[in-house]
C-alpha cells in the first residue's frame, strides 16, 4: 500500500515530466511542509499526521482567499481555488454538512452535553471523527448551532 508521501513524489514527478509548473509547485509546497515537520520532530509521519498537514494547507488557502477577496485580487482567488483542488485530491473525501450535523449530534449526546458551556467537550469528541476530512471552521460553527438549538 502506497503511503500519502508516495502519491506526493510520484504526482510531483509526473507533473515536472509534463512541464506543470503549477501543480509541481503546489506539490513541492506541500512536501516542503511535511518535511519541515519531519525535520523538526526528527521522524518519518504517518499519513494520519500528513492528513493533518495537508488539511492545514488548504486551510491556510482558504483563509488567503477571504483576504485576496476583500482586496478584489480575482487572480489569487483563482490560483487558491485551483491549489485547493489539487490538494483536496490528497485528503480524504470531505464531509458533507448533514454528516457533520450528525456527528455533531452523536458526540453532543456521548458527552452529555446540554449548553452551548460544553462546547468544548463536544469539539473534543468531534474532532477525531473529522479530521482531514471537514473544514475546523465549518465544525466549530455546526457546534455552535447544535448547542445553541438545544
Amino acid at each position: 500500500m502506497s503511503t500519502i508521501k508516495d502519491r506526493l513524489q510520484e504526482d510531483w514527478k509526473n507533473a515536472l515530466k509534463a512541464k506543470d509548473k503549477f501543480t509541481t509547485s503546489v506539490i513541492s509546497t506541500a512536501k516542503a511542509a511535511i518535511l519541515l515537520v519531519e525535520k523538526t520532530d526528527n521522524r518519518k509521519l504517518e499519513d494520519d499526521e500528513v492528513i493533518t498537514i495537508l488539511a492545514r494547507e488548504v486551510k491556510q488557502r482558504r483563509e488567503s482567499m477571504v483576504e485576496f477577496e476583500k482586496g478584489n485580487r480575482q487572480d489569487l482567488v483563482d490560483q487558491c481555488k485551483a491549489e485547493i483542488v489539487i490538494l483536496l485530491t490528497y485528503l480524504p473525501e470531505q464531509l458533507g454538512e448533514e454528516e457533520i450535523k450528525l456527528i455533531v449530534k452523536e458526540s453532543a449526546e456521548e458527552v452529555g452535553a446540554n449548553s452551548p458551556k460544553d462546547m468544548g467537550k463536544v469539539m473534543a469528541a468531534v474532532k477525531p471523527k473529522v479530521a482531514g476530512k471537514a473544514d475546523g471552521k465549518l465544525v466549530s460553527q455546526l457546534v455552535k448551532e447544535h448547542l445553541n438549538n438545544m
